[in-house]
C-alpha cells in the first residue's frame, strides 16, 4: 500500500471540504469529546480503511478508531464497522471525507467481487482498466484487488497497449509490435488489440504474447481460443467490451484468460454507510 498516495488523496479531499475552516463545527465546544460509530446500511465488501483513518489522523493524532471488521470483509446491513472516539469538532470535520472514501472504495471492491464470483470455477481473471476518476487511480485499483480482481497497467508508463489508432498511425500489426519491442524494457507488458480473427492470426504470427479481443461475439471468442492453442507459444487472451454481470460467465466459459471491465471503476454507486454519535 502506497502511504504517500493515500496521504495525497486525503490532503486534497480535506482541503476541498474544509477550506479555511469548518464553520459548523464551531457550534461545538473546542474541548468536547464524543464517541461515534459507523454503520453499514447494505451488504458490501469493506475497502478503504487506510483512507478513512487518514482523514482523522491528518487533522489530529488524538482520534482513536477501533474496528470490528477488517479490510475485505463481507458486510451485512446494519452492521457496526467501527467506533471512533476523540475531539467532537475533529470527528465532525473529518466525517464526510472519511465516509466518502470508505463508501466509494467499498463500492468498487463490491462491484469487482460480483464479477469475480460470477466467473468462479473458470480460468478467467477479472481485470480493471484505466477508466478511473482522475487523481484516484491508485485507490480504485487497490479496491479492485480488495474485491478479488487484478490490475491491468497502472498508467501509460508501465505497459504498452496497442489499439487500432496506434496501428493506423504506425503501420501494420507486425510493424507496430516490432516497434513496441524496440522501445519497451523487457519487463514491460506489450498487448495488442484485435477486432477480427484475421487480425488475431496476424498478431499471433508476429509473436504477440498478450492480445486484447475487442467486442468479439461468443462464437468468435471460442474460435479465438482454439486458434491461439494451435501456436507453439499461445498468447494470453483478454476479452473486453460490453461486458456485464449477465454475460461475463458465458465469456469466461469460452476459455479466455482475462476479462477487462471498465465498469469495475466507473458508473459506481457508493455503498450506503452512516456515522452516528453515541450518547
Amino acid at each position: 500500500m502506497q502511504i504517500d498516495e493515500i496521504r495525497k488523496n486525503v490532503a486534497i479531499a480535506l482541503a476541498e471540504d474544509v477550506g479555511s475552516g469548518d464553520l459548523t463545527a464551531q457550534l461545538i465546544s473546542n474541548d468536547a469529546n464524543i464517541a461515534a460509530q459507523v454503520i453499514s446500511r447494505e451488504a458490501a465488501i469493506l475497502c478503504g480503511i487506510a483512507w478513512f483513518e487518514a482523514c482523522f489522523n491528518q487533522l489530529s493524532s488524538d482520534i482513536a478508531i477501533h474496528w470490528f471488521v477488517k479490510e475485505g470483509d463481507v458486510l451485512q446491513p446494519n452492521q457496526t464497522l467501527c467506533k471512533i472516539e476523540g475531539n467532537a469538532r475533529t470527528i465532525l470535520t473529518a466525517e464526510r471525507s472519511a465516509l466518502n472514501f470508505l463508501q466509494f472504495l467499498s463500492a468498487v471492491a463490491t462491484q469487482t467481487h460480483r464479477y469475480v464470483k460470477a466467473v468462479s470455477g473458470t480460468h478467467a481473471l477479472i481485470v480493471d482498466t484505466r477508466k478511473t476518476i482522475p487523481g484516484l487511480r491508485y485507490a480504485e485499483k487497490y479496491a479492485v484487488r480488495c474485491g478479488g480482481g487484478a490490475n491491468h497497467r497502472i498508467g501509460l508508463y508501465d505497459g504498452i497497449l496497442i489499439k487500432e489508432n496506434h496501428i493506423i498511425a504506425s503501420g501494420s500489426i507486425a510493424q507496430t509490435l516490432h516497434k513496441a519491442r524496440t522501445i519497451a524494457p523487457t519487463e514491460i507488458m506489450i498487448e495488442i488489440e484485435v477486432e477480427t480473427l484475421d487480425e488475431l492470426r496476424q498478431a499471433l504470427h508476429a509473436g504477440a504474447t498478450m492480445i486484447l479481443l475487442d467486442n468479439l461475439e461468443l462464437e468468435m471468442l471460442r474460435n479465438a481460443v482454439i486458434l491461439n492453442q494451435q501456436y507453439t507459444q499461445p498468447a494470453i487472451l483478454e476479452a473486453s467490451g460490453n461486458i456485464t454481470l449477465t454475460n461475463v460467465r458465458s465469456i469466461a466459459e469460452t476459455g479466455i484468460d482475462r476479462i477487462s471491465i471498465g465498469s469495475l471503476t466507473k458508473n459506481i454507486k457508493a455503498i450506503d454507510l452512516s456515522m452516528r454519535f453515541l450518547h
